[in-house]
């Protein structure tokens, strides 16, 4: 059973940077597409990242991209996020899943394992 933990949050400036961190355990992510969202406060939680378990795919959503990169290290099964330039309304909990499948999903519900997330902050 795969679980899956965020770190790597916190309290930043505009403009400043964050790197945030998806650790794996009870299985590899070598097999799933690993999928980054985000939840603000009364709002929905929307697809930010993905990064495909083959082929090197990427996708972002336009709010982030220049911004954010995501990238996976596959000898500490740990899937991260990059994420510069912060703007306020990034502000919000994020979160890592998995979804067994090789391509990237951007849907919530595509998604069977999750982690509990991480709040990033993003005030002066």
């Amino acid at each position: 059973q795969l679980q899956l933990v965020e770190s790597g949050g916190g309290l930043v400036q505009p403009g400043g940077s964050l790197r945030l961190s998806c650790a794996a355990s009870g299985s590899t992510l070598d097999n799933y597409a690993i999928g980054w969202f985000r939840q603000a406060p009364g709002k929905e939680r929307q697809g930010v990242s993905c990064a495909s378990s083959r082929g090197g795919r990427t996708i972002y959503v336009d709010s982030v991209k220049g911004r954010f990169t995501i990238s996976r290290d596959n000898s500490k099964n740990t899937v991260y996020l990059q994420m510069n330039s912060l703007k306020p309304e990034d502000t919000a909990v994020y979160y890592c899943a998995a979804t067994q499948t090789w391509e990237c999903s951007g849907y919530v519900a595509d998604y069977g394992s999750w982690g509990r997330g991480t709040q990033v902050t993003v005030s002066l």
